[in-house]
């Protein structure tokens, strides 16, 4: 039996206007090679200017995972020459980084007995600072580069080889996304290559302490993607070492299309990139006071929300899940709350129609909320029409899916349609004795001890009245003619 150890490697572009070391800006999608200069194209007399925001981003990104940050850092010059690196070399950080250790907390599937699922913190190696590279595209017989990449900054956040499933991998990058989200570091839209990992996957028999020999896995450009990749190179390694071969240190490209990795090259060290002292760039010094102004900023983190959602506004965890990962859902949660402190039936709407309404509404996956034509006011409103006792749940359904689509505020809808519920007693007392008449069994479950009986009766009520009764009355009316 084999244990798998897997440590990833995540390069995370930075939310910055400019790129890392001169102004020229970054913006996605832009056509190829207009975002450039001559710090970019590496010609001569041409010096690196840092950016202050990029390095302000990666000190949050280490407050945020609890990292030591560097009194002092600096920056090295790694070696290798590649058609996506004009000047020959990368400007990184080697032996000072900006952050160093620090945990990434994980929130792991629940059972049956434990839905709230299990957490844990994955170790942290370190957080550097760095440029990126060109982007090259290949056809069969040509590639292509555009440098409008080059130079954008990049952190590169190194766990420490800690995981052990791809259960773990996965949840990994959820937290390690949704952290830098939550923050407004970086964007992670992992199809623009805004977010990219490489595995660093081995196997050791069970109960040994030392490290197997790792293979880099590189090429992943999707959380799916790498979970896939992890999980083949596990089965790979696998099945290597029980028929008699044996692992070797490697890079290996991994191929979506058909599934598989491929060996690209014998895996470099740090020897190969020839690190040294960058001259041109002076060492940072960060300080305490930059430190405590930078950890101010940072919002109430996600794990942290769903605790207190949970303990002080009593919603279950089913809900609190669903809510709390992404940012601009929770922040118009909140906005809804201010308007009427409501939460258990604000989150229900939030949590089931509205996401369910928005789901359904985009042309390529889910519509943005900020695009949403239902803003935290209507939600207000109509939780507000229900609890008034103005119109019943069933149709504040019908009433939520009129105003997601017209904007309208929900008030509006209800009068305009006539939806108001029904109070009128004598008119609700005859429904009602009439539903007793027509089911005379449940009337008998009813009254032999099995209440929930009684729901047949109230469904054919509301039946009757299309959603307008209210179904307290009902109830009180039913029982009071019953008995």
């Amino acid at each position: 039996m084999f244990e798998t150890v897997i440590g990833l490697e995540v390069h995370v572009q930075l939310k910055t206007k400019t790129k890392m070391f001169t102004r020229a800006p970054y913006r996605y999608g832009c056509e190829p090679n207009t975002l450039t200069d001559a710090v970019v194209w590496a010609l001569p007399g041409a010096l690196p200017v840092m950016n202050r925001e990029a390095i302000m981003q990666t000190v949050k990104a280490g407050l945020i995972f609890d990292s030591e940050i560097a009194d002092i850092c600096k920056w090295d010059r790694k070696n290798y020459f590649y058609p996506d690196l004009p000047k020959g070399y990368q400007i990184s950080q080697y032996d000072r980084p900006l952050c160093r250790g620090g945990t990434v907390e994980i929130e792991l599937a629940g059972s049956a007995r434990n839905i709230m699922g299990t957490h844990r913190k994955v170790l942290l190696n370190r957080i550097h600072l760095e440029e990126d590279v060109g982007k090259l595209t290949h056809f069969d017989q040509e590639s292509l580069i555009d440098y409008n990449r080059a130079g954008t900054p990049l952190a590169e956040i190194v766990s420490e080889p800690d995981m052990h499933s791809v259960e773990e991998v996965f949840a990994y990058l959820k937290s390690l996304r949704m952290h830098l989200l939550y923050a407004g570091i970086a964007d992670c839209d992992m199809e623009k290559g805004q977010m990219r990992c490489d595995a660093n996957i081995s196997i050791r028999p069970k109960g040994e302490t030392k490290l197997g020999t790792k293979v880099e896995l590189k090429n992943l450009n999707s959380i799916s993607g790498v979970c896939n990749g992890v999980k083949y190179e596990i089965q790979r390694q696998t099945d290597l070492v029980n028929s008699g071969g044996r692992v070797v240190q490697e890079t290996r490209r991994w191929d979506a299309d058909k599934n598989v990795s491929l060996s690209m090259r014998s895996k470099e060290d740090a020897h190969d990139y020839r690190y040294f002292p960058d001259p041109d760039l002076m060492p940072v010094k960060i300080s305490q006071d930059m430190r405590n102004a930078l950890r101010a900023e940072l919002p109430e983190l996600p794990f942290r929300k769903q605790e207190r959602y949970q303990a002080e506004l009593g919603l279950p965890f089913t809900i609190t899940s669903v809510i709390c990962p992404e940012k601009d859902l929770a922040d118009f949660f909140e906005a809804c709350l201010q308007r009427n402190p409501k939460p258990k039936e604000i989150a229900n709407l939030v949590a089931n129609d509205l996401l369910r309404e928005l789901s359904q509404a985009g042309d390529k996956g889910s519509l943005p909320i900020a695009d949403s034509l239902v803003k935290p006011a209507h939600i207000a409103e109509l939780v507000g029409l229900v609890d008034s006792g103005a119109i019943s749940k069933p149709i504040a359904q019908d009433v939520f899916k009129k105003m997601f689509a017209s904007g309208k505020m929900p008030a509006v809808i209800v009068r305009e349609e006539g939806l108001t519920q029904s109070s009128n007693t004598d008119e609700l007392e005859a429904l009602c004795q009439k539903a007793i008449a027509d089911n005379p069994k449940a009337v008998e479950q009813y009254k032999a001890g099995k209440e929930q009986s009684i729901n047949a009766l109230k469904g054919s009520v509301m039946k009757a009245t299309q959603g307008k009764a209210n179904p307290q009355m009902i109830d009180v009316l039913l029982k009071r003619l019953i008995k």
